[in-house]
């Protein structure tokens, strides 16, 4: 751990949160603790968390991330059914979200830090956990806990957390199958008390599925998990462990152009042509293929006042990206002869290029296209040029094209420490806790552009690359510290605290030794609360500040590493101040909040094209640029949520969020005062659950107001309903077979239409309505 340069001060009030208003049960037949977390915790900022219902609304196939969509302040849009395209998928909360350009939320998991949610190289939470092991999911929409360890949450936290072991030995087997080829096999064995206060699962899954437009999509999932606990005299041990292999087709974003003439395509196609410049949008060549396996064993200690906590994780992430540029890259000058790039085994490294071959003769000689031939392919991007089109080539050319890949790997090893010390000074509580992360991670990025073997039958490629465009490695260590006290007098709970992140990121040519770097501290980072009970039972009102912060990210580096040319030296970190104010009321069925936010984000760093565009997919990273800092956001809203339970049998459960996110700063590209394209201005959730006997099911329906496609804010997206119904049955049959449970599910049960995540100004189509059954044994 390198020396801190920058002093770490804080003072502190602050105390234990009063309590939560969350209900436990005892363990379900299944060994899952069935916590129906309703508004959230009894602390000094807006939270909330997921609720069983929430998993009902969704089925075993879904991704863990669609639970929390229901939450006041969040939208989660995935361009797939089921949430089997991390290339579509994002999450917007207050104006931030996690997208193909942008991640301003963080995602932990357990508590520990999920190492980026970025296409390239990241993982978000389905990457970890099966729908099937979750417990819950916490999310804190802004200021969020001091202790939460990400660097890049200037939006608030998404806490995944797994489900404990049962006490009880016991085996789940579940099968689901859905709609567009989808189907999920799951088990999973509890083993009871194998040693003294010893319990432990694992499990298996292995899932497929299609895509929803012309199901031409070949998407696998293979996940395998354990988890195990113990006590150790007053030590208690958690282990966990993750193993997830998954391949993925993507769906391509549209225009609000291409959106209009027909909302059931997204420009992909389901068949080989023949012909390159169409077939580079052949959808089985749009592919994301990622192994993770992560693993963290954590020790908690409590005597008296004093707690202390500690984890060691592990986190292996390995896989490619797959397109199929439509030509050859051409980076050897053969003086007219046959092209060496057509050639197996002949692999150069270079970054350069002297232009494309799109066709060649019998003996592998590039040619040109007829003098004076106009193009007749409209398809895809608006059209091919001349040299692009086999019309406007002699009879007997042959058509080339690559098949590139981007291989990202990732290796992080962490540490995570806290304490927490109260005592009681006369009539007031005094709570001190502090804590660190250390986290050192490598990643490796090179791409490798492949010849397809022929361009007229297939997309299958020769194993060995005729180019390697580039080669990198990315070391970062990140170390944050923080210190925060609490006190409890009375009816008022007050808090004070700071932390501080201390991150190095560089960045390595592999092909010439260059070597980028930057030290990306944050300032200390001030985080305060009050949190008061008022004379009503039950009701509370909170208000908390927090200033937090994301780091520079490795991918800036990449530019400045490839071109000298590009500035990268006056780049600053984003930041964000954020304030809620709320009320907060829990008592027996009637559990309510409401809160306002205000959030100063600055800094905020976006890539910064400086060339002429290219028509289509910039396969080559052709065009300059490089990311710059522009300004920021100002964000302000309500978000407010309820839910009662209006007799034994039904339940009612309502959000809704009242959204205000505006540019600010002198960027042109993004002009004050401009609502931020893709955010949310406003939404609203209501559900209706049900349980009678062994019966359940349940009703929700999410309307999303419009939304602007653009920054410059002249196309606007029309506002959507979404509805999901689900019905199931559970019961005990006694013998071998402790129970059975069987569950049908419809997820947009009204086929709205609709443009669903968006990124970099254009969006990804909402999936349609889609059935699904699932049937789990209990033994």
């Amino acid at each position: 751990m390198y020396a801190f340069k920058k002093s770490l001060l804080a003072v502190a009030i602050s105390t234990i949160s009063i309590s939560l208003c969350a209900q436990e049960t005892p363990e379900s037949p299944e060994g899952t603790i069935e916590e129906v977390f309703t508004i959230g915790k009894s602390v000094s900022y807006a939270n909330n968390a997921s609720t069983d219902t929430m998993l009902s609304q969704q089925t075993t196939l879904t991704s863990a991330l669609a639970v929390i969509d229901n939450l006041p302040g969040v939208l989660i849009n995935e361009g797939d059914t089921f949430g089997a395209d991390d290339w579509s998928t994002t999450v917007s909360i207050r104006g931030f979200s996690l997208s193909l350009d942008e991640q301003q939320i963080g995602i932990t998991i357990d508590s520990i830090a999920n190492g980026n949610s970025n296409y390239g190289g990241g993982a978000k939470a389905n990457r970890y956990i099966d729908t099937e092991n979750l417990a819950a999911v916490e999310v804190s929409q802004g200021t969020a806990d001091i202790a939460s360890r990400s660097n890049e949450a200037l939006g608030g936290t998404l806490n995944f957390t797994t489900i404990d072991p049962s006490d009880r030995q016991q085996m789940v087997v579940s099968y689901t199958n859905a709609e567009f080829d989808s189907r999920k096999y799951f088990v999973r064995y509890e083993t009871g008390e194998i040693a003294p206060e010893t319990y432990a699962w694992i499990s298996l899954s292995s899932q497929e599925s299609s895509d929803w437009v012309d199901q031409s999509a070949e998407n696998t999932r293979d996940h395998i998990a354990a988890k195990l606990i113990t006590s150790l005299g007053a030590v208690d041990l958690t282990a966990y462990a993750s193993y997830d292999d998954t391949h993925e087709d993507n769906y391509q974003r549209v225009s609000l152009g291409q959106f209009e003439i027909n909302p059931e395509w997204d420009r992909l196609n389901p068949d080989w042509v023949g012909i390159p410049y169409v077939d580079q949008v052949y959808r089985r060549g749009w592919s994301t293929l990622r192994e993770n396996t992560f693993a963290y064993l954590q020790a908690d200690y409590s005597e008296g006042g004093l707690e202390l906590s500690g984890n060691v994780y592990f986190h292996v992430n390995e896989g490619r990206g797959d397109w199929i540029p439509p030509y050859i890259r051409d980076v050897t000058d053969d003086e007219g002869a046959s092209e060496s790039e057509l050639v197996s085994g002949n692999t150069i490294r270079s970054g350069n290029t002297i232009g494309r071959v799109y066709f060649v003769d019998a003996q592998g000689v590039a040619l040109a296209p007829i003098d004076g031939c106009v193009s007749s392919i409209t398809f895809p991007y608006g059209g091919s040029g001349a040299n692009a089109d086999p019309a406007c080539h002699a009879d007997g050319a042959i058509p080339v094209g690559s098949y590139r890949h981007t291989h990202y790997e990732k290796e992080r090893f962490g540490i995570n420490g806290d304490f927490s010390w109260t005592a009681n000074f006369g009539d007031v509580e005094n709570t001190l806790r502090g804590g660190f992360w250390y986290e050192d991670y490598h990643r490796e990025e090179s791409r490798d552009w492949h010849k397809i073997i022929d361009s007229r039958s297939s997309f299958r490629f020769d194993h060995t690359p005729y180019l390697v465009q580039y080669d990198r490695d990315f070391p970062v260590e990140t170390t944050m510290v923080y210190l925060e006290d609490s006190l409890a007098f009375g009816i008022v709970t007050a808090r004070l605290g700071a932390k501080q992140f201390f991150v190095d990121v560089e960045a390595e040519d592999n092909f010439n030794g260059n070597t980028i770097s930057v030290e990306s501290d944050s300032d200390t980072l001030l985080s305060a609360g009050v949190l008061v009970d008022l004379p009503v039972d039950g009701l509370e009102v909170f208000a908390g500040y927090a200033e937090n912060f994301a780091a520079v990210k490795d991918v800036v580096l990449e530019r400045p590493l490839a071109d000298s040319a590009v500035d990268f030296e006056d780049i600053e970190p984003e930041t964000a101040e954020n304030i809620d104010i709320g009320l907060r009321y829990s008592n027996g069925d009637l559990n309510a909040s409401l809160t306002y936010y205000q959030i100063d984000f600055e800094n905020r760093l976006i890539f910064v094209s400086t060339g002429d565009p290219v028509l289509g997919i910039d396969f080559g990273e052709e065009v300059s640029g490089g990311y710059t800092n522009v300004g920021g956001v100002e964000s302000s809203g309500f978000e407010a949520s309820l839910s009662y339970a209006i007799n034994d049998n039904f339940s009612l459960y309502s959000s809704y969020t009242n959204n205000a996110s505006e540019y600010v700063g002198d960027n042109p590209a993004f002009p004050t005062g401009n609502t931020v394209f893709g955010s949310v201005e406003e939404q609203f959730v209501v559900s209706l659950d049900w349980t009678r006997d062994k019966y359940v099911g349940g009703i929700s329906a999410k309307q999303v107001g419009d939304r602007w496609l653009n920054a410059e804010n002249t196309q606007r997206m029309d506002a959507y309903t979404v509805v999901d119904l689900y019905a199931g049955v559970s019961m005990e049959l006694g013998g071998d077979i402790e129970q059975l449970d069987i569950r049908f599910t419809v997820n947009n049960l009204n086929d709205e239409s609709y443009l669903g995540g968006v990124s970099g100004e254009s969006a990804w189509i909402g999936a349609p309505r889609t059935a699904a059954v699932n049937i789990k044994v209990t033994f």
